[in-house]
């Protein structure tokens, strides 16, 4: 078997920018400043740009003629639009893999992620473990083209779930909230009826920007 290759200078470059900009660290519309990220990374224009092109594939910046680049900024409607699609999606996912044997350990596991960063408070993991919830929902349906569909879609929605955190916390919900939605909805998949956890789905919370 061959070594597996250490990640590239770019690759790298996307993580972390990918990280911070899923992370709320940098506000959706908010400018990417070529000079500033290469000063704080330590690394030169090259690799910025080509990773700067990457996350412009993956939909998470955007690139503006003589403006520059900066964090993808949705309207209202794409917004809607994309929590419709994902909807489809995931009611797609669970009717492929209900009723059928799956394996239910992704879900646990990113369920258990999130409640311990809803009991410790920390707002940015959860908003990340809630991601992994329902990346980890698709893949039971074992379709690995439907996960390349969603993945795009959930990723562009995670801007605005890490932007609403203020937002959320505003509003006096509590993190524990969050995770009795996703306990619900994890006990009614855990069921094994097509039915019964397309149900749960339906009242999960599709249109709120932490669900």
């Amino acid at each position: 078997m061959d070594p597996l290759e250490p990640p590239s200078l770019v690759e790298l470059v996307v993580r972390r920018l990918r990280d911070e900009i899923l992370s709320g660290a940098h506000a959706p519309g908010e400018r990417l400043i070529e000079e500033q990220i290469c000063a704080r990374f330590g690394i030169s224009r090259a690799p910025l740009r080509e990773a700067l092109r990457l996350l412009g594939q993956q939909g998470l910046v955007e690139h503006l003629p003589r403006r520059g680049v900066r964090v993808a900024e949705l309207s209202a409607q794409d917004v809607d639009e994309l929590f419709g699609l994902r909807d489809v999606l995931e009611r797609y996912a669970v009717e492929t893999a209900l009723p059928g044997p799956v394996s239910l350990k992704p879900l646990s596991q990113a369920l258990e992620g999130m409640a311990r960063a809803a009991e410790s408070g920390d707002a940015l993991t959860e908003n990340e473990a809630h991601r992994a919830f329902h990346l980890a929902l698709v893949g039971l349906s074992g379709h690995r083209q439907l996960l390349h569909v969603y993945e795009p879609v959930i990723l562009k929605l995670q801007i605005y779930m890490a932007a609403n955190l203020q937002r959320e916390a505003a509003t006096l919900r509590t993190p524990a909230e969050g995770v009795i939605r996703h306990r619900r909805l994890y006990e009614a998949v855990a069921s094994g009826d097509a039915e019964t956890a397309l149900t749960a789905l339906a009242s999960h919370g599709a249109r709120t920007y932490i669900s």
